[in-house]
């Protein structure tokens, strides 16, 4: 890359969402065999990590729309990764549980997520991953100050 590109003319947005393909690309190649999808793994992972919660909450966390959050479910329950209990303290409203099934397969996704990073750190040094994720984080605020500008401005 050119020394004298100024800062502002730096397009990475690309390059940063060829990685994500890439990764989204080789997870699901060596997930195959749990029969999950990424979507379905990412809702079992948020609610082994966090057991109990309802739906909305775990849309929420998961950035995703409440419906397409209830297809997930809909699914992982069918396929006995998720059960569904009353909340205690709200009739109308349920909690997500993962179930004995999805502890099973939990540490073999794990197992799959740290390989692939392994394989794609391959040759960088830590002290350069350590700045890149400082680096994105930092981006990652900035973008989200601009979704709540402060008071003021």
């Amino acid at each position: 890359m050119p020394e004298t590109l100024k800062s502002e003319d730096m397009s990475f947005g690309y390059l940063i969402n060829d990685v994500t393909l890439l990764f989204r690309k080789h997870f699901d190649r060596r997930a195959v065999r749990f029969g999950l999808t990424r979507a379905q793994w990412r809702a079992l992972k948020a609610l082994h990590r966090h057991p109990g919660q309802r739906q909305n909450e775990l849309a929420e966390q998961l950035e995703m729309e409440p419906i397409a959050v209830g297809r997930v479910i809909d699914r992982l329950q069918a396929a006995g990764f998720v059960e569904r209990r009353p909340d205690p303290r709200d009739r109308r409203a349920w909690r997500l549980h993962d179930t004995e099934q999805a502890r099973g397969v939990i540490d073999g996704m794990d197992e799959i997520a740290r390989g692939l990073r392994l394989d794609a750190h391959n040759g960088i040094s830590h002290a350069d991953l350590v700045t890149t994720m400082n680096v994105l984080n930092r981006m990652k605020d900035n973008l989200q100050a601009l979704d709540n500008p402060a008071d003021g401005d």
